[in-house]
């Protein structure tokens, strides 16, 4: 039954019963005792009977649920005549579920604020016009127009000089992100400024917006194993009840302090607390950017030991950037760069595209190269304003240039240099770098604190680059030259130790992370094979919202246990209590609404979580080599 016509059912229910309760004590009011009996009669059977429906069909799954001790405890009461208790039963059961209902509808309302933003059209320029067309006829290389307001559909990259996009939805950033010519624009994100034009680098089934539907989707329909735990005691909590409430009934011969037991344990917190809670650690979550697959992964996520991270586009940023410009000949560092970008806007080598991007950052207006010719994996040669230009490795450029390459004595481990030659002249070398991703620092430093004891760099880099990249991360192992098998190999032997954590962002790292306990997939740039085998994904290309997304699980977690165990002590004492004939059966059903409620409430609490572990989001990402 999907969510709307449970909840006009369970509306209906409590409608009849509480009717029928207040109509049963305005005729006990009036001197009318036998027609108010009658009357709370009438209003319990389509609740008990909706109810042993449910129990039928639970059972039928091979499930055994707690919902058999509040139909015990209302059929109890209407074979003794305790009509009244049986109403207020009927009341607070179908109450407590349409409480439990609206909990878990607010819990969600951020997930579904991500499914019901989708967009189904987008504006395309076509022969010098625009047309709406569906988001299935959209195609790579498309240009489209997306106006103030407008989600964008489709992954792409900015085609206009500037734009504004509010990522809130997605990573949690209250503030409009500022976008330049050829950055990268994600799905979902909503155009927070002028309009302006963008690109489609994916088609919209394979956009990151797509994906978090299908996941967030996923996720609505998972139950936690801690849910499903709560249906395992089910069964020992039902004998416990069953035999507290006999004991007093054999005890004393007063069957009414057996019903007082039974109503008094319905229904049992742990269906109510565990579900409640841990939907609303997914949806907080969601909220910082940290789409986790459902429930069972976010308790995993909650016990973790070990942590594993891969280095390249996981723990640094992916992207060379340019750390130092090295002039040779007394050309100036700008002109240098500058010639090299203008040629270099003819290769799609990573490189090259740093370099480009680099240079319109300062401002510089490139000119288009002329008969540029790119030789793979060696370098770039062209014109540029007439001037012959070369780009390339150390050797490439010596031997264009017919003189023996040398090492560059500015070059450290994990960085390369670029070699720049114009008129037949060598003018430089631009020094380029990885970037370890900012927050990186903070973030491990808040896990560690949370107690995760063992971080572990997995990387299929060399060694010596590996050490130089992470030298003040404090991580407990490093391995690098690893294959994608040795890195399966690697998880499996670190679960020795306890639950693991795999994060990673490349196709090589998709074994691992399914090998994992929970696998976090780089989503925002990441691969879709990553994202696939993941347990979680980071919708914000960040991997300082891994501290988030471990301490919303922890506590999300704690206070479901929080919550069943206090509900659970207060069911029992109230149990004793009515067996002892301390409670009638409408005072014990009273007690257990108020701690069903209690519950509920404290549940709630995960959506207010304010993670402590929150990397230095405005900080500058550290160069790696500096």
């Amino acid at each position: 039954m999907d969510h709307a016509k449970r909840d006009r059912l369970n509306t209906l229910l409590v409608a009849i019963a509480l009717t029928g309760l207040v109509a049963g004590l305005a005729l006990h009011v009036a001197g009318r005792p036998e027609l108010a009996q009658t009357v709370w009669f009438v209003g319990v059977v389509p609740v008990l009977a909706a109810l042993v429906v449910e129990i039928l069909r639970s059972l039928a799954r091979g499930e055994v649920g707690l919902d058999i001790v509040a139909a015990l405890s209302m059929s109890a009461a209407l074979i003794f005549g305790e009509t009244l208790a049986a109403a207020v039963v009927a009341v607070m059961y179908s109450g407590g579920t349409f409480l439990e209902l609206f909990a878990e509808g607010r819990a969600r309302r951020e997930m579904r604020d991500l499914l019901t933003r989708v967009p189904r059209t987008a504006t395309r320029y076509r022969s010098g016009k625009l047309e709406d067309v569906p988001l299935a006829d959209l195609a790579p290389g498309d240009r489209l127009l997306i106006r103030q307001g407008d989600v964008v559909p489709v992954d792409g990259r900015i085609a206009s000089a500037t734009a504004f996009l509010d990522t809130a939805a997605l990573t949690g950033e209250s503030l409009p992100v500022r976008l330049d010519r050829d950055a990268e624009a994600m799905s979902g994100s909503i155009n927070a400024g002028e309009a302006f034009d963008l690109e489609a680098t994916r088609e919209a089934k394979d956009s990151t917006y797509a994906g978090i539907v299908r996941l967030v989707e996923e996720a609505q329909r998972s139950k936690a194993p801690m849910a499903r735990l709560a249906d395992r005691w089910s069964l020992g909590f039902l004998a416990v009840t069953v035999a507290i409430a006999f004991a007093a009934w054999w005890f004393t011969g007063d069957p009414i302090r057996a019903v007082a037991v039974l109503v008094v344990a319905t229904p049992c917190p742990l269906i109510l607390a565990v579900p409640v809670a841990l939907v609303a650690g997914l949806s907080r979550a969601a909220h910082f950017g940290v789409l986790v697959k459902g429930a069972k992964a976010l308790e995993a996520m909650a016990r973790i030991r070990t942590l594993i991270l891969d280095k390249t586009g996981t723990l640094t940023d992916g992207r060379p950037q340019i750390v130092s410009i090295d002039s040779h000949g007394g050309m100036a560092a700008d002109d240098i760069l500058r010639f090299a970008a203008s040629l270099d806007q003819a290769s799609k080598h990573p490189m090259a595209q740093a370099i480009v991007t680099a240079a319109r950052a300062r401002g510089m207006v490139l000119p288009i190269p002329e008969d540029a010719t790119e030789l793979p994996g060696e370098g770039v040669v062209g014109l540029v304003d007439g001037h012959p230009v070369l780009v390339g490795g150390d050797g490439f450029v010596a031997g264009r240039l017919g003189v023996r390459p040398e090492d560059h004595p500015l070059r450290a481990v994990g960085s390369a240099t670029v070699a720049v030659a114009v008129d037949g002249r060598l003018a430089g070398h631009l020094i380029m770098s990885d970037q370890l991703r900012e927050g990186t620092d903070e973030m491990l430093a808040g896990l560690r604190r949370e107690g995760i004891g063992r971080i572990v760099l997995a990387t299929g880099d060399r060694a010596e680059v590996a050490r130089q990249v992470t030298r003040d991360l404090g991580l407990d192992a490093i391995h690098a030259d690893l294959t994608p098998d040795e890195k399966v190999r690697l998880v499996l032997s670190e679960r020795r130790s306890g639950p693991v954590m795999m994060v990673g962002d490349g196709v090589n790292d998709a074994p691992a992370l399914a090998a994992s306990d929970v696998g976090v997939a780089m989503g925002a740039r990441g691969a879709a094979a990553s994202a696939e085998a993941a347990d979680v994904v980071l919708l914000v290309d960040r991997v300082d919202r891994i501290g988030p997304g471990v301490e919303i699980a922890r506590r999300s977690r704690r206070i479901a246990l929080e919550s069943v165990v206090v509900g659970i002590g207060l069911s029992v004492l109230g149990m004793l209590a009515a067996a002892f004939g301390y409670l009638t059966p409408v005072q014990g059903a009273l007690l257990q609404e108020v701690i069903d409620v209690a519950v509920i409430l404290n549940a709630l609490r995960a959506l207010r979580i304010a993670p402590q572990i929150v990397g230095a989001a405005q900080a500058p990402a550290r160069d790696v080599t500096a």
